[in-house]
């Protein structure tokens, strides 16, 4: 009896043990790489990437995706204005995933990852584990820490650290700050914007293993890539790549930025083309263009000084640490929004004493903004400087220099004050005579 329960407790020992060791060797699992393209909204325009992991023997497909966040998350933008937003990694069925890619017109590629089956196993086993409730949280970083470079680590740990020892020390071909820009050429605004708030620490030069943290990156260092597996063979480390779809209409990557400081500038000129013309009017002592020199004034001061507040926040008040070290705050800061009711006061005040007064500060505000851009100019001269920022330079200047220099509106309050006295000289004289006409008329009754 003893010998049959023995026999009994092994059979059942075998059968929970064979599916474990099935699970673990490996060789039912197919690895692959999913590269999505650009999507509609802002952070979606850097892509995106995950694991897939295909099981044979179950037939099932998982898509572990290290991007997830969600808006009804806790205090969610709060955290994402400090600078403390927790993404988390998560797993669900590749079909659907794959489908809601399709359905948003962006690109799908795989990459099909030749490993052994040991590796296979062990990237499964890893991924796993990061899914776990008390695992899969981490705070996002855009440059250091997000879906891209999640997967290029978990890549490294399947070829033993050899991608990282081949491009860990590789210089890369852009920096930081042009490689985002690749990608935000064709919206002016943000790409301005993005531009001005990040500071000179994503200027300096970076290495290949640094550019992957764009998902399209992962996948052209990979297609290429071979390493020596345990054994001492060189093996691809793709062994077929799938373009699944390709999207339409949407604007393309740039493989190499563009100079973007020129259409800034001749916005900038055109701008400031059309502010002439309102000083243009005011000299013709019309009360519109005076009133459009004002709210013209109000309006770039709220601009920019927005601007500069955003900034001002970013840098001093958050963990947003690409926003550090901004000499961009030399001349757009939160000074600027005193144009604001500087410039509606001007428009609208009809005492020419005070109108001048309000003139005054703005033009002065304005000649400091166009010193602080002359001033970000001349400190890239000393080697702790070197911020990227001619872009932000020339979007600013012309607007600065007409608000500041162009001489009508300081003719205006002289040529009142002189027709003021005239008429003030012009009164008294005709006060002695209208007096005496009126003594005469008297005594003649």
């Amino acid at each position: 009896m003893r010998k049959v329960i023995n026999r009994v407790c092994i059979c059942l020992l075998l059968c929970l043990a064979m599916p474990l060791a099935a699970q673990s060797d490996g060789e039912e699992l197919t690895l692959r790489i999913a590269v999505m393209g650009p999507g509609t909204e802002l952070y979606f325009w850097w892509g995106h990437i995950a694991l897939m992991i295909d099981d044979a023997r179950s037939g099932e497909s998982l898509f572990y995706d290290y991007g997830l966040f969600s808006f009804d998350t806790d205090h969610f933008f709060t955290n994402f204005a400090l600078g403390r937003l927790l993404y988390h990694c998560g797993v669900s069925p590749s079909d659907l995933n794959i489908a809601g890619y399709i359905s948003t017109n962006r690109d799908v590629t795989f990459y099909t990852l030749d490993l052994p089956p040991e590796k296979r196993a062990e990237v499964r086993d890893f991924a796993a584990r990061n899914v776990l409730p008390e695992n899969r949280n981490y705070f996002y970083h855009h440059f250091r820490d997000n879906c891209a470079t999640r997967i290029r680590d978990i890549i490294d740990l399947a070829v033993d650290g050899r991608f990282r020892e081949r491009f860990g020390e590789a210089p890369g071909r852009f920096t930081l700050r042009q490689h985002v820009r690749r990608h935000t050429w064709f919206s002016p605004f943000f790409d301005w914007l993005l531009n001005f708030l990040m500071g000179q620490d994503i200027d300096t030069p970076i290495t290949i293993w640094e550019e992957m943290f764009l998902p399209a990156e992962i996948g052209n260092r990979i297609e290429d890539f071979s390493y020596v597996d345990s054994e001492g063979v060189t093996r691809k480390l793709v062994s077929g790549m799938e373009t699944v779809y390709r999207a339409k209409g949407r604007p393309e990557v740039l493989a190499v930025p563009r100079r973007q400081w020129p259409r800034e500038l001749a916005f900038s000129l055109a701008v400031s083309a059309l502010i002439g013309c309102f000083f243009w009017l005011q000299a013709k002592n019309r009360r519109a263009g005076r009133i459009l020199v004002g709210l013209s004034q109000s309006l770039a001061g709220l601009f920019f000084g927005s601007a500069g507040l955003v900034l001002f926040f970013m840098m001093f008040f958050t963990d947003h640490d690409y926003t550090y070290h901004n000499a961009n705050l030399f001349f757009a800061n939160p000074l600027l929004l005193a144009a604001v009711p500087l410039g509606i006061r001007y428009a609208l005040e009809r005492d020419d004493g005070r109108r001048f007064v309000s003139g005054a500060l703005l033009r002065l505000l304005w000649l400091l903004t166009a010193l602080g851009v002359f001033v970000s100019m001349l400190v890239k001269l000393l080697p702790q400087f070197w911020q990227q920022n001619l872009t932000d330079q020339m979007l600013i200047l012309p607007i600065a220099l007409v608000f500041a220099l162009e001489p009508s509106g300081l003719r205006e309050l002289p040529d009142r004050l002189r027709r003021k006295k005239t008429v003030s000289n012009l009164k008294k004289r005709l006060n002695p005579l209208s007096t005496g006409a009126g003594k005469s008329k008297r005594k003649s009754l």
